[in-house]
């Protein structure tokens, strides 16, 4: 007769728990597909019942939503945290756009384009589409400002220098989402020479800058 004791069942803390279930959908938004993200899909990720996730969630939506302004704001604050680390303005805006336009980047460029697309038909996703990008916009712009506050950039108006960059960005990862990987130099560098451009900067500042951040120290 076996003498093995049941394993006690752990109860996770709630806050833990949608946590979890955050962090699960958030992976398969960025490797799946926001399309992807159901109640049954992420109870076969974490090995529960789908009766758990709709206890959090009680409509797939919200959890889309939740799964998209996650993996968003995890991007954000890794391109360009609120609290950044020493270095001048120039430095960190070329950490920025050298990490934006990279390989690393695409997965997330991709949701991006997948949420927008999404959000024409989802009303609680387009809400959460308008916050992100809100805080992408403030984030850009608060680094510009700082710039021009220091005499590192010169720009009339930090807002629309914010948004002419962001349009780039937004246009080469369209590019590369539809496999478009022969792209001349002057066009994958186009969010460097803008920003260049826009802040008075010399050509080929900040591309120096993103190279120097890439050695090793």
């Amino acid at each position: 007769m076996s003498s093995s004791v049941p394993r006690k069942r752990i109860r996770k803390d709630p806050a833990a728990r949608r946590a979890e279930i955050v962090d699960a959908a958030a992976g398969v938004a960025l490797s799946e597909g926001l399309e992807c993200v159901t109640l049954r899909r992420i109870a076969e990720e974490l090995a529960v019942r789908p009766g758990l996730i709709s206890h959090y969630f009680p409509s797939a939506e919200d959890l889309v939503a939740e799964a998209f302004g996650s993996a968003a704001s995890a991007e954000i604050d890794a391109l360009l945290p609120e609290e950044r680390p020493e270095g001048t303005p120039t430095e960190h805006l070329a950490r920025f756009l050298a990490r934006t336009t990279g390989e690393a980047y695409d997965a997330v460029s991709r949701l991006w384009i997948n949420a927008r697309h999404l959000s024409r038909y989802r009303e609680v996703l387009r809400e959460r589409v308008a916050v992100q990008e809100a805080v992408w916009r403030a984030r850009l712009e608060g680094l510009i400002r700082q710039g021009v506050e220091s005499g590192e950039f010169r720009t009339a108006d930090p807002l629309v220098t914010t948004l002419q960059i962001l349009v780039v960005l937004d246009g080469l990862g369209v590019d590369v989402n539809v496999g478009d990987e022969d792209l001349p130099e002057a066009v994958t560098r186009m969010a460097f020479l803008t920003a260049e451009r826009e802040l008075g900067l010399d050509a080929g500042t900040l591309t120096r800058a993103a190279g120097a951040a890439r050695e090793p120290r």
